[in-house]
């Protein structure tokens, strides 16, 4: 193994241990990542793609859905609902500011906006899973989110509450593994388009310097 393969492993190594998972292909002095990453969002001006938190594949029983989910939808879990609410006070203990929250109309999308305590999201029928739990997304619903990452807000931060195959469809270069919670953060890449610059595990906000 050569000194600059050893190198690259190393930072891999690090990356995953932190929970930040920098986009591959991006030169060094372009990744975000600690502090800078911290200070960046403090300035505001990126999107955060996240998948909802954790949700039992299994839609839960009239006894035991939560008195909201009239629905009958998949909410939740026990997990989902305590790693959402540390996502949201990470935020403000690092005090980045959050705008706009564009949010998936299902039941446990609406629920992570929730728990996090984020802005009263606006659902957008392009962030759904149409039913189809865990399946592809159409081509469609990738261009609007392809689209809609480029659209970078200024002194706050734009958040996305989506679903897997939604954010794979549209990014499958950046999603491989993505876990529950788990966020894509775009910013400019200075000519028009957008850049992958992090990916954050959900467990990983609380962990970042303030």
């Amino acid at each position: 193994m050569n000194l600059q393969r050893h190198v690259n492993c190393h930072l891999a190594f690090v990356a995953v241990i932190s929970g930040v998972f920098l986009a591959a292909g991006i030169a060094d002095t372009q990744q975000l990542q600690g502090k800078a990453l911290v200070r960046a969002l403090r300035r505001g001006g990126y999107v955060i793609v996240m998948r909802h938190a954790s949700s039992p594949q299994s839609p839960p029983t009239k006894e035991n859905a939560d008195s909201q989910n009239s629905h009958l939808e998949r909410q939740l879990d026990e997990n989902g609902r305590a790693m959402a609410t540390v996502f949201g006070n990470a935020l403000r203990s690092l005090k980045i500011p959050v705008g706009q929250v564009l949010s998936s109309p299902t039941y446990r999308a609406l629920e992570t906006a929730q728990y996090a305590q984020l802005p009263t999201p606006r659902t957008v029928p392009e962030l759904g899973d149409n039913g189809r739990s865990m399946q592809n997304s159409n081509e469609s619903q990738s261009a609007w989110l392809q689209k809609q990452v480029a659209e970078f807000p200024r002194g706050s931060n734009t958040i996305i509450i989506t679903h897997q195959p939604n954010i794979a469809a549209a990014f499958p270069q950046w999603s491989v593994n993505l876990s529950d919670g788990e966020a894509l953060i775009f910013g400019s890449d200075g000519k028009g388009g957008a850049k992958l610059i992090a990916r954050v595990k959900i467990d990983a906000w609380s962990k970042l310097p303030t």
